[in-house]
């Protein structure tokens, strides 16, 4: 048998195979704690969240109005770079935030301009009610969130916004197959 002079690896040979052990680097630095001072990470995570839950409203809000600021510059300026920049990373950010802050609808309605976003030919040929139409129903989401009958809703819209989207990107690239490969592939947001 060989071993390594740092005695970090042991090889033990057989006949037909070599077993290769390698020593727990890690094992010198572990602490063992008693049960009474087991850190539960997971836990004071959640607790720090639901302190701060009092405040998501106002965050959705703010990113609601930030999307709401980046449309009327375009409708002001046109699809400049920035303007088509600041759309999709408002969009985005509501995207990514939505369902911890509570909002899943409005992230899945900002999945689908998103996807408006990246999949369009040329942004400026979209129609302009299908990216008002995804905005205004994030603003809906995130100012009618509170009543309990408005969720089965705007999931549906949500829902019938995509199908909107896709069906545009569908016929936006019916001549770029790549493209349509990737607008064809399931989505990764929860919940869909």
């Amino acid at each position: 048998m060989a071993r390594d002079t740092r005695g970090t690896i042991e090889i033990k040979k057989f006949a037909d195979h070599h077993v290769i052990t390698q020593a727990n680097p890690l094992s010198q630095v572990l602490r063992r704690v008693g049960d009474r001072d087991l850190d539960d990470p997971i836990a004071r995570a959640e607790k720090a969240l639901a302190g701060l839950s009092g405040e998501f409203k106002q965050w959705m809000r703010i990113e609601a109005d930030r999307l709401t600021a980046a449309h009327a510059a375009i409708l002001k300026h046109g699809f400049t770079d920035v303007a088509c920049e600041e759309l999709f990373r408002a969009a985005h950010d509501i995207k990514g935030d939505a369902a911890t802050f509570g909002y899943p609808s409005a992230g899945a309605a900002a999945d689908s301009l998103c996807r408006i976003i990246e999949h369009a030919p040329e942004l400026d040929h979209v129609p302009s009610d299908l990216i008002a139409h995804h905005i205004n129903a994030i603003q809906a989401i995130v100012r009618e969130r509170t009543k309990l009958d408005t969720v089965a809703m705007a999931n549906e819209l949500s829902r019938q916004l995509r199908g909107i989207a896709d069906q545009y990107l569908k016929h936006a690239n019916r001549n770029r197959p790549d493209h349509l490969e990737a607008i064809l592939a399931p989505s990764i947001m929860p919940g869909d």
